[in-house]
């Protein structure tokens, strides 16, 4: 991330509203600009950072904006990996070595009769080496000396510039006392990288959405300032992963001291580097979610299966169930579905009390039975538990759902079909019983599944048409 001094200068200032002057990643004088320090960088493959800096330094010149140039060149340094040299022996062994032969110099003088080569020579011939392996081991622990191995991404322009506009804004949170957070849509992220950082945040749920309160890094009950600070800054593109937020942070810029807005939205162009989750977290969600759509997706039931769609709010936490069944009928008979699937004993226990403080009733569990869990460390718990072998047997946990969402919503109320529905399921129930009666008449030995996949009907279907015209003797069907 960007040092402070690289961010203060970008600031502005307009009575209590705060804002970034931040790059156009389209200006061609930029553009550039992060071209030739792209390439710079480049070239300085397999060479001592103190290489870099100094090419850094002439190319800045008398430019008036060296603070954009250092910032640019800080975001290419900071995802590019510097190796320390490899040494006989570590550095601070070999200069408490030295060292105790008190102050040498070039030359010999009255009270030091040895010169520092004399003292060099004589250490490396104690450690078997040779004078110039001293040399280059002698503060080889500095970063100055350390070699560029890895230039990290394949950079472009845009992307260099998009980047430097993000640390930007991350930096202005260092002096962030408290910020505001209203996210609505994709915010699975969001938590990950919340407890990953270690923030301390408060949760209220709105109609379509979470509003999130955190304790900044100047916040009075926040005493590790710079630690939290970087850990709240760290944090901001997680936020980019929403699809619609918004964010105020109150800020005391050092320019003033006093307390002024910083706001972005979902509506700027910032773009997050962080890596978004997959669809799912492991083989027993995905596959879960496979058969679960074969055998009930589209018109087979009324239940439709939606990916971590709800977030349970516990205090100082949160939990977000793999899975959200919606009654497609009644939208308000909903039942959420998490997998206890091959997990740690320490993560178990933790999944565990999160189930037990979120006293969900509409909540079921799904538990492997391999684990070193019982069914007695769910007796207290709200929640609905089903244990599987292998996998969730499909036909058992709709049968809970359909249970659970009775004694919880009360008993489905079938919907009465319009007019026009009931024309259309008339005729439609009169096509299919046509079809399948002139398909026996040309397949008389057909079988219910044939017939099924031949007139793309339900194997249900089928046969209760095969049954009517059997019971009219009208064709006789195996």
């Amino acid at each position: 991330m960007l040092t402070a001094d690289l961010v203060k200068p970008r600031l502005r200032i307009r009575g209590s509203e705060i804002s970034l002057d931040m790059l156009n990643e389209h200006d061609p004088y930029w553009q550039q600009t992060a071209t030739d320090l792209i390439a710079l960088f480049g070239q300085h493959q397999d060479q001592p950072q103190e290489a870099w800096h100094k090419t850094l330094e002439a190319y800045e010149g008398e430019r008036m904006d060296y603070i954009v140039v250092r910032g640019l060149a800080k975001v290419l340094a900071d995802a590019a990996t510097f190796t320390p040299l490899a040494t006989p022996l570590p550095p601070l062994q070999l200069r408490e070595r030295l060292f105790t032969h008190g102050p040498v110099f070039t030359t010999p003088q009255l009270f030091h009769p040895k010169a520092r080569t004399e003292v060099v020579q004589s250490v490396a011939d104690e450690l078997g080496m040779c004078a110039d392996q001293i040399e280059a081991t002698l503060f080889a622990d500095r970063p100055a000396t350390y070699i560029l191995g890895d230039t990290g991404p394949e950079w472009t322009p845009e992307g260099l510039l998009a980047r430097y506009n993000l640390e930007l804004a991350r930096g202005v949170l260092y002096w962030a006392s408290t910020v505001q957070i209203e996210v609505h849509s994709n915010y699975k992220d969001l938590w990950k990288y919340l407890k990953l950082f270690k923030l301390m945040f408060w949760v209220r749920l709105l109609e379509d959405g979470y509003l999130i309160d955190l304790d900044g890094p100047i916040s009075p009950f926040v005493n590790a300032t710079m630690r939290y600070g970087r850990q709240f800054a760290a944090f901001l593109p997680a936020l980019l992963f929403c699809e619609r937020w918004r964010m105020v942070a109150a800020v005391r810029p050092p320019q003033t001291g006093t307390l002024g807005a910083y706001r972005l939205d979902y509506t700027s162009s910032l773009q997050t580097h962080f890596k978004q989750s997959g669809l799912f977290d492991s083989r027993l969600e995905a596959d879960f979610a496979r058969e679960f759509e074969e055998k009930m997706g589209e018109k087979r039931g009324h239940w439709r299966l939606f990916r971590e769609s709800e977030v349970l709010l516990l205090g100082d936490t949160v939990m977000i169930p793999d899975f959200l069944l919606v009654d497609d009928q009644d939208e308000s008979r909903k039942i959420l579905i998490e997998l206890v699937g091959f997990w740690h004993p320490d993560y178990l226990r933790r999944k565990v009390e999160k189930v037990r403080a979120a006293n969900c009733q509409h909540l079921l569990l799904l538990v492997y039975q391999g684990l070193n869990v019982t069914e007695e460390a769910f007796q207290d718990v709200a929640s609905e538990v089903i244990f599987f072998q292998n996998k969730p047997v499909l036909k058992e946990v709709i049968e809970t759902v359909e249970a659970m969402a009775d004694r919880i919503y009360g008993p489905r109320q079938k919907q009465e079909r319009s007019p026009r529905e009931k024309k259309e399921h008339h005729r439609q129930t009169i096509d299919n019983a046509e079809r399948v009666k002139l398909f026996l008449a040309e397949h008389p030995h057909a079988k219910v599944r044939e017939v099924a996949q031949a007139l793309t009907i339900s194997t249900t279907t089928a046969k209760k048409w095969i049954q009517h015209v059997r019971a009219k003797g009208e064709q006789q069907v195996p």
